[in-house]
């Protein structure tokens, strides 16, 4: 009876295992900073140009007939982010940020009424209600490139 033997010799395989192992210590906050800042531009794109949630619905027109949460650019330019090792936060700071975001209804605080210009015109109300107009949030292409960006950072520790 004859034996038929392969030896297999992998060459490389002790410096493959110990770049796969490296990417435990690999500097996570590098990834997250990226897809942070990845977000954000996503983020700025959708206000400045979109104009669509993350779901793809279309924004409510405003009253003005200005550019959609785009007036003055404050809101775009205000989009930051921070990032951890685990985490990437992105968001504004601006006081009406989240009733954007959210929507809600806008009441005087401390007059009688509410007081504001449209064009010309001055308008007087008790209240302003301000629909959702979604600006924060992942779209499915949004995700995609967090995952390829996400894939591109392993495959550089990998080289």
């Amino acid at each position: 009876m004859s034996n038929a033997v392969l030896d297999v010799t992998a060459h490389g395989l002790d410096e493959a295992i110990l770049a796969i192992e490296g990417i435990a210590d690999a500097p996570r906050q590098e990834l997250m900073e990226g897809i942070a800042r990845l977000v954000q531009e996503q983020t700025r794109t959708r206000i400045e140009e979109e104009k669509t949630a993350p779901d793809g619905a279309a924004w409510k027109p405003n009253r003005a007939g200005t550019s959609t949460l785009y007036q003055s650019g404050d809101l775009s330019a205000s989009i930051d982010y921070r990032a951890t090792e685990t985490s990437a936060l992105v968001g504004s700071g601006l006081i009406y940020a989240r009733i954007h975001q959210d929507g809600g209804v806008i009441k005087a605080k401390n007059a009688k009424a509410l007081a504001f210009q449209i064009g010309n015109r001055l308008v007087m109300t008790n209240s302003v209600t301000i629909p959702r107009r979604q600006y924060l949030g992942l779209s499915a292409d949004n995700q995609r490139d967090i995952i390829e960006a996400a894939e591109d950072w392993v495959g550089r520790l990998l080289q």
